[in-house]
């Protein structure tokens, strides 16, 4: 399920993608055939001037006679009315401009809109390996910047379009009400244009698909530039940094110029083929004139209506590349729709309170294929029970929680609350009954209250003063102008590591579940912050199942019991006195290595 790996196979199956899109389409199809209805009259009225170019020249000027059905117009009636006739009509022209783009704005916005909601909602609910898989930039890039390009111009390239296609047709059609001869030509100019439109599909969707990863590695460069600036400057890795972003910006020049490449030349073999029609146009209209089968008015209107052609002839051939860029981005875009969550949340029973038993039952799990990183574990924890899951670094500890809400699924072997699968219970059943404190707890924009209230969004004034006592949080809140109503920036950044631990376990508190994970909760702070936030942590165990992943001595040697990881199996388990008697045994060794020191410190 990566984002870089997508070939938009249905890049160009136009009636496959329209049919996905139509649901976005139908609640404002009434504005969408408006649009495009006032677009036929605005192609339309391009051939007014050309067409009033005969009668004006072959009466007002050359003196002949004009007339229509049977009513001869003087010719100080054409010399007073085509005039002012001409503004009138570009006057009707620019209100039905204004409002086709309006319209068109309107309608594009609201599609695109429309999608990114749904995007958002299918990201979220997207397991954690995507997450693992993709940078942030691609994923903002797919998910924000492809909306914007599949729905944005789609309406106004269509509109465009048509006014287009019926300023061609309403100058043909005056092309040869003036000589039919000539309008072969001008039919024939018309269909070698398009001919090489359609040698740049292939090249439009591969530059399109190049083009999008490396704009998502560039917003993935900026995205690290701006969290880890302190460690960028501590590493003086800012050369480093300027020239991968310098390449990749050089890499999206040379794919942008790659593709304008192939698109450029189109404009001047357009320009030679238009030029070679009307050359040609030329002399066999005076011949026709010389044998008096064609006006000199005919043959005026005729040439400019075959100049102003071009100009819809050549936005024709740009709005189609335009549009086929655009089904290349509505493809990515679907694509990204049909992306499934490998969690699948189709389990029928409820939680409620505390399983009497959690059992681990022969669990083996990989992130990647042929990268095993849980080997058969096996083991139970009853109700109200503290394990401490101790090892080496990598050796598999964190995954063992995490695979407890269902962050991931294990790939064989189960996990079983009272002898029930985890699958089989609702997801958000399962995880409303477990709490998780980590080593670095991401907090959300906004005041402490709100991120505090995300464990439980109805709490009481009287609960949230009760976690924030228990969790330390007072004295600190205590000094704060507008105490808990006080914003924090994205991510804690201006609160200590310790004040942002004890947002998060009273988060966890006023969650109050019964099962509570702590990853290794309090390895990132100092002696005296973890003194504070360790006091907030046993308050938070209190009565409940817990997991915990911890460095601190004291946690370890109150568990019920401790489970050695090492390399993804579990090599030993006992109380924190079985262990340590156990004449070099792993849990032996790693407290000589790893806890010795610190207990007397202690």
């Amino acid at each position: 399920m990566k984002l870089n790996q997508i070939n938009t196979a249905n890049a160009f199956n136009y009636g496959y993608l329209l049919r996905r899109i139509y649901p976005y389409l139908k609640p404002i199809m009434f504005r969408i055939i408006v649009a495009f209805l006032l677009a036929v009259p605005l192609g339309l009225l391009d051939g007014v001037t050309a067409y009033a170019l005969k009668p004006y020249i072959d009466v007002v000027i050359n003196g002949q006679t004009f007339v229509v059905k049977g009513y001869t117009l003087t010719r100080d009636f054409l010399a007073f009315w085509i005039p002012p006739g001409i503004v009138i009509f570009a006057g009707i022209q620019g209100v039905l401009r204004y409002l086709n783009t309006y319209l068109s704005d309107w309608i594009s916005l609201t599609i695109a809109n429309s999608i990114k909601v749904d995007l958002f909602k299918k990201l979220i609910y997207l397991d954690s390996k995507f997450y693992d898989d993709n940078s942030s930039g691609l994923v903002i890039a797919r998910f924000l910047s492809d909306p914007d390009n599949a729905s944005k111009q789609l309406i106004n390239s269509i509109k465009t379009l048509i006014t287009s296609m019926t300023s061609a047709l309403g100058l043909v059609f005056v092309l040869l009400y003036n000589s039919w001869e000539l309008a072969v030509v001008g039919v024939i100019v018309l269909v070698c244009a398009f001919l090489p439109m359609t040698l740049l599909r292939k090249k439009i969707k591969e530059v399109s698909n190049k083009g999008t990863v490396v704009g998502g590695n560039i917003t993935t460069s900026f995205n690290e530039t701006y969290k880890g600036n302190k460690v960028i400057s501590g590493y003086n890795l800012q050369e480093d940094m300027y020239e991968k972003v310098k390449r990749l910006i050089r890499e999206t020049f040379s794919l942008q110029m790659s593709l304008t490449k192939r698109i450029g030349w189109l404009s001047p073999i357009m320009y030679i083929i238009a030029s070679l029609g009307i050359a040609f146009v030329m002399l066999v209209g005076n011949k026709l004139i010389v044998a008096g089968r064609l006006t000199t008015g005919s043959f005026a209107s005729f040439i400019t209506s075959l100049l102003l052609l071009y100009k819809p002839v050549k936005t024709i051939g740009q709005d189609l590349t335009n549009i086929q860029g655009i089904f290349v981005a509505i493809s990515r875009v679907f694509e990204l729709f049909d992306f499934n969550t490998r969690i699948k949340d189709d389990g029928k029973e409820k939680l409620t309170g505390s399983p009497n038993i959690i059992q681990f039952k022969n669990v083996s799990f990989s992130y990647e294929e042929d990268n095993e990183v849980l080997h058969n574990i096996s083991f139970e924890v009853k109700k109200g029970q503290t394990i401490a899951l101790v090892g080496n670094s990598g050796g598999g500890k964190s995954t063992v929680v995490s695979l407890l809400p269902r962050f991931y699924d294990v790939n064989s072997g189960e996990i079983l609350f009272d002898d029930i699968n985890i699958k089989n219970f609702k997801l958000s059943s399962l995880r409303n009954s477990i709490s998780q404190v980590f080593q670095d707890n991401f907090l959300f924009s906004g005041t402490i209250k709100d991120n505090i209230l995300i464990g439980k969004k109805d709490a009481t004034n009287e609960e949230i003063e009760k976690v924030i006592k228990a969790s330390h949080l007072d004295e600190f809140i205590a000094t704060l102008d507008k105490g808990i109503n006080t914003n924090i920036a994205e991510n804690g950044v201006s609160l200590s590591g310790g004040q942002k631990q004890r947002i998060a376990i009273a988060r966890a508190m006023i969650k109050n579940a019964p099962i509570v994970v702590l990853d290794e909760a309090t390895s990132a702070l100092d002696n005296k912050s973890e003194k504070i936030v360790q006091k907030a942590l046993d308050n938070l165990m209190k009565d409940r199942t817990v997991f915990v992943i911890a460095h601190r001595l004291s946690t370890i040697f109150n568990a019920d019991k401790i489970i050695v990881i090492e390399n993804g199996k579990i090599v030993e388990s006992g109380t924190h006195e079985e262990l340590i008697k156990i004449p070099n045994g792993k849990y032996h060794n790693l407290y000589n290595m790893q806890f010795k020191n610190s207990e007397e410190a202690i």
